[in-house]
């Protein structure tokens, strides 16, 4: 199959395709006497393999490290659970920061009167210009 059809059974979109294969992520396929990409149905498992892990938010790297193992018949599930622990804290930090922000900004929003008035301590706390505290 060509590109677009790998891309269309993958659901991964040609571009990225073609950038996996540019960093060294898959493998470059075969191609054709005409210089067209060709592939077969190994490709495509690699490819949905891919965007599974993009999907769970795998860095590339990680991604890329996930997929040699899967690739590695002889690999220890260790090094697998030792990635997948490390994201799912990488994760949690992320979330954590998410709920701060959150509520900064309910704080914010909050001591906001959102009427006529130019005053507006959403943009002031932006600024820098006068700090909310959250007891008031």
């Amino acid at each position: 199959m060509n590109i677009g059809q790998a891309a269309d059974a993958s659901g991964v979109s040609a571009k990225m395709i073609r950038y996996y294969e540019q960093i060294g992520l898959i493998r470059p396929p075969h191609r054709t006497d005409s210089n067209y990409r060709v592939y077969g149905s190994d490709e495509v498992h690699v490819l949905r393999f891919i965007r599974r892990a993009r999907t769970l938010g795998f860095s590339i790297e990680e991604t890329g490290a996930l997929l040699a193992l899967w690739q590695d018949k002889s690999r220890a599930s260790v090094e697998v659970k030792e990635i997948a622990s490390g994201h799912i804290a990488a994760l949690e930090t992320k979330i954590a920061e998410l709920e701060s922000m959150v509520g900064t900004l309910k704080h914010l929003v909050h001591c906001c009167h959102g009427d006529h008035r130019p005053d507006c301590p959403i943009l002031d706390d932006l600024a820098g210009d006068k700090p909310i505290s959250k007891g008031h």
